[in-house]
């Protein structure tokens, strides 16, 4: 995709988000990134975002009233949107029976309800266009297990499987779905981190618990930089339509890749059984 498009990016105060909006503005494409608190917290971010031509939207991802309107705001305005990058997120991390299942829950609505929600608001126009490419930005955790991850990872699942749920459904319309798993990097998700809530339940793990500090702390030891995420999303973006993987890890190597690679053709399969071969991509675009 050479010409300039219509892009939405979710989560754009920080990290992987802040990095995609400012390469797809630098490849001339029209941004809209999303984020929350745009006058107070993150005013900076908003600031610097705007500098670069980029139109900063006031959006909460937990929130419908605010979604409906900072998409009607987006559309109103472009008239389209090309692209959508569910972005938006965050990390409930440490022993999983510590965490109350209001922490679930609210786990779940910023990573899975969430980008479904703006999916939604995004999706008719794109159905009505017979084009678009919507990126859901994951984890290796989705498709792997780490202990003391549980509610973070749970989420991560759960938004894989919506996503390749909206590739198949969605191909028939001509919109690409693209999952993109980061590995470790340094964002603020690790000074961002939510941890458990029930501090009794924690107590009684004692020790055990304790497991989850070095697992924290060979994660970010291992870090590495954002940008290499937004520049797979950009060239995501950048791919001619119905070539996009639907998978992609970053940095490729990852554990997560073989297990792409290994479940790709069992699910290929499953699909070809049920008599839905209409609804794949081309080999080259399932992993």
């Amino acid at each position: 995709m050479s010409e300039s498009l219509v892009a939405v990016v979710t989560g754009t105060s920080t990290g992987f988000g802040y990095d995609t909006a400012r390469l797809l503005a630098a490849a001339g494409h029209r941004v809209y990134g999303t984020m929350r608190d745009i006058a107070g917290r993150n005013a900076e971010a908003a600031r610097a975002l705007s500098a670069l031509g980029i139109t900063v939207i006031e959006l909460d991802v937990t929130d419908q009233t605010s979604v409906d309107r900072g998409a009607a705001q987006i559309l109103s305005a472009a008239g389209r949107v090309d692209v959508l990058v569910n972005n938006a997120g965050t990390a409930h991390m440490g022993t999983t029976e510590a965490h109350t299942p209001q922490s679930l829950e609210r786990q779940f609505a910023s990573n899975v309800t969430g980008p479904f929600r703006v999916s939604r608001a995004f999706l008719p126009g794109m159905r009505a266009n017979k084009s678009g490419l919507v990126v859901f930005v994951s984890s290796v955790v989705g498709r792997f297990i780490v202990p003391f991850t549980g509610v973070y990872t749970a989420s991560k699942w759960a938004v894989e499987a919506l996503a390749e749920s909206f590739s198949y459904e969605l191909r028939p319309f001509g919109i690409d779905v693209a999952i993109v798993e980061p590995g470790a990097y340094a964002t603020n998700i690790f000074n961002a981190m939510l941890l458990p809530d029930d501090a009794a339940r924690l107590a009684d793990y004692g020790d055990v618990a304790k497991t989850f500090d070095r697992i924290g702390e060979g994660l970010g030891a291992s870090a590495g930089q954002p940008i290499e995420v937004a520049q797979a999303i950009a060239a995501l973006v950048a791919a001619p339509a119905g070539t996009r993987a639907l998978r992609t890890t970053v940095p490729s190597g990852s554990p997560a890749e073989a297990i792409n690679s290994a479940v790709a053709p069992i699910q290929r399969g499953v699909l070809e059984g049920f008599g839905l071969s209409a609804f794949l991509a081309s080999e080259a675009a399932v992993v």
